[in-house]
């Protein structure tokens, strides 16, 4: 509660976004052509978003491993429903999602709270993954049998499995760095935010080759590199608020980057695979939950397994 580096960071992002909306206003009030409105609203949209995403992440993140642990569980929640929602389902599934969201689910995040390290990365990764055809094929219906076990087995790696490494790092016990690791959960969020949104800028004022034409064709290689590299530096000059050297924090926040770009890719993947443009409606201008988070389901666990490998006692 009183680790001045972790508000000054804040107050950073809240001084951002208060240039950011200052700039979205001047836009909207300049800009007269029609075909242009839409893009600017869209604009003021995504900002006023993340202002309540952040606003809702710093009172988790300040407020300690409880609040964090019950914000993610959330997030996860309703990250499932939006993957459950594009999977063709059967009576026969019923029980297996129930199993999914009422129990597993909420397991896999009491195992954090509890900092039971051994059965939180094992229950969805082995025992889930066992469990649930075992489940569905007690129900008796083979038809598309693997395709519907697979994309609720996916559903749970991505959305409950992955996303939980994000506040699992509160409880890394690292040396010299105890009661700091609300900084080390904002690095990993901030610098994997910062990243698809300089990609962004960057694929916007540089792009012209297409990564993955069919799969995401906004994605560019100009706008990849740019803002991978772009953010990979804003992570070494935030090494201050880390356990690493600055060298140590560029290598971290450009794996940070590299797996959020692969997240956002993959994620955009199944987007097309199921014929949908989002995942969700409910955050304005970002489309759902698991669209705002696709970059961290990849970056969390990654960064989580390096961190405690390299670092922690």
């Amino acid at each position: 509660m009183a680790d001045s580096e972790l508000y000054h960071l804040y107050l950073g992002i809240l001084i951002f976004l208060t240039i950011a909306s200052l700039i979205g206003a001047v836009i909207k009030w300049k800009v007269k052509d029609p075909k242009k409105e839409n893009t600017v609203k869209n604009l003021n949209d995504r900002i006023k978003a993340w202002w309540v995403m952040v606003g809702v992440f710093m009172v988790a993140n300040v407020a300690g491993l409880t609040a964090t642990v019950l914000l993610f569980l959330g997030l996860s929640v309703v990250a499932l429903k939006e993957f459950t929602s594009l999977i063709p389902s059967k009576a026969g599934d019923l029980k297996a999602q129930q199993l999914a969201f009422m129990v597993l689910t909420p397991l896999q995040y009491l195992l954090i709270w509890i900092e039971w390290y051994g059965m939180f990365a094992l229950l969805i990764p082995v025992y889930a993954f066992l469990f649930i055809p075992t489940l569905n094929a007690a129900q008796g219906d083979p038809e598309r049998f693997l395709a519907r076990t697979a994309k609720l087995q996916w559903g749970l790696m991505i959305s409950v499995y992955c996303v939980s490494h994000a506040p699992a790092l509160l409880t890394l016990n690292i040396p010299g760095y105890e009661g700091e690791n609300a900084k080390l959960l904002l690095y990993m969020v901030l610098v994997v935010q910062l990243s698809d949104v300089l990609q962004y800028v960057w694929g916007k004022t540089t792009g012209k080759r297409a990564v993955a034409p069919t799969i995401s064709p906004n994605k560019t290689v100009e706008g990849f590199v740019g803002g991978v590299l772009s953010a990979s530096l804003v992570g070494t000059a935030l090494s201050f608020a880390t356990p690493f050297s600055p060298l140590q924090a560029w290598m971290m926040a450009l794996l940070i980057a590299l797996a959020g770009f692969a997240g956002g890719l993959t994620m955009s993947a199944i987007k097309r695979d199921a014929g949908v443009k989002d995942f969700g409606t409910l955050i304005e201008g970002h489309g759902g939950v698991l669209d705002r988070i696709d970059s961290i389901c990849f970056a969390a666990p990654l960064f989580f397994h390096v961190v405690r490998y390299f670092f922690t006692a």
